[in-house]
């Protein structure tokens, strides 16, 4: 068996989501313990044991310490299967978290895997439903993953109620070199949103993530998008080839610093002329471990990304290398 330190790191849910994603596609029984010790709220949160449940159900496992707050956990697997599975987080808790650790899993699965989430869309300290779709995903294809995400209502904090299918299809992958894409992508996209909320909102986040990228000598469009849904809250989400940022509102924070911030953060992961951005650096760790030759270029390594190669050596028979080239960091699968 397995043994994972969960304070390592970044020691936060990340590695329980890697760890448990790398056990299902391996077959290898994982002992976790100390999760998340050094946290405010230590062990399992609700979010984290639907998680499990849902990874458990798809590859017919067996858990122990399997309750909120704990600290340990064994997770035996079985045989991966397809079908649909109905997922109700229950809370605002990420449903592009819980994502992260079940989409590895239809790698090794003879048929596809759908799925209707129920949770959080568009939440703090988690990938934004449209990074998911359209950076993650898009990244993912290169390598041959196939997949299809609809988000039927967005869900914010604290109320959640946002509604995802995911349609992960049965492909093998293949390495890929990030480092050598060609793209003929010449703007900045972006979705801006606002839900129970006035639609100016969501025009001035747009508007203020146009202005500033304008001024850095970017051409963006940026669409609006204006629901009533069960869940309040607004955000904004841009992307250009594998970067991305993005912002939530919250009360007291002008929609004109939201667009602002979300501006910033893809200018500059886009001046850096990385190919991916940081965040999707740490996400593509697990599959590159599973096909090794895979390389990219990013600007900063980060404590995510670090802890992932940590969890993925444990699992699989492949080294990441690190170099830094030009300025920026060359991390690649061997």
């Amino acid at each position: 068996m397995i043994e994972i330190d969960g304070s390592y790191g970044e020691g936060g849910g990340q590695i329980v989501r890697t760890a448990i994603a790398l056990s299902a596609t391996t077959g290898k029984s994982v002992k976790i313990y100390n999760i998340r010790k050094f946290r405010s709220n230590p062990g399992l949160k609700k979010q984290h044991i639907k998680t499990l449940e849902t990874a458990a159900r798809i590859c017919n496992a067996q858990i122990d310490g399997e309750y909120l707050g704990s600290l340990r956990i064994s997770f035996f697997p079985g045989e991966i299967k397809g079908g649909y599975f109905d997922v109700d987080i229950k809370t605002a808790g990420s449903i592009t978290l819980l994502l992260q650790c079940i989409m590895p899993l239809v790698i090794k699965s003879n048929e596809d895997i759908q799925l209707k989430i129920t949770g959080g869309t568009d939440v703090a300290w988690s990938p934004t439903i449209d990074y998911l779709k359209h950076i993650t995903v898009t990244a993912l294809s290169k390598m041959g993953y196939t997949c299809d995400i609809k988000n039927i209502r967005r869900g914010y904090y604290p109320k959640g109620q946002g509604v995802v299918y995911a349609n992960l299809k049965s492909k093998k992958l293949h390495k890929f070199n990030f480092c050598n894409q060609k793209t003929t992508v010449s703007k900045i996209y972006g979705i801006s949103h606002c839900s129970n909320l006035p639609e100016h909102i969501a025009q001035r986040q747009a508007e203020s993530a146009s202005y500033h990228l304008n001024y850095k000598n970017f051409d963006c469009n940026i669409a609006t998008e204006v629901t009533n849904n069960p869940s309040k809250g607004t955000g904004i989400t841009l992307w250009k080839n594998l970067c991305g940022g993005s912002a939530l509102g919250k009360r007291g924070f002008p929609a004109e610093e939201v667009g602002k911030k979300a501006a910033d953060k893809v200018s500059v992961e886009l001046e850096s002329g990385a190919d991916v951005d940081i965040n999707l650096a740490d996400q593509l760790i697990p599959y590159m471990g599973l096909v090794p030759g895979c390389s990219y270029t990013v600007k900063d390594i980060t404590q995510h990304t670090k802890t992932n190669i940590w969890v993925t050596e444990k699992f699989l028979d492949v080294e990441f290398n690190i170099m830094e080239e030009n300025g920026l960091f060359r991390v690649t699968s061997q």
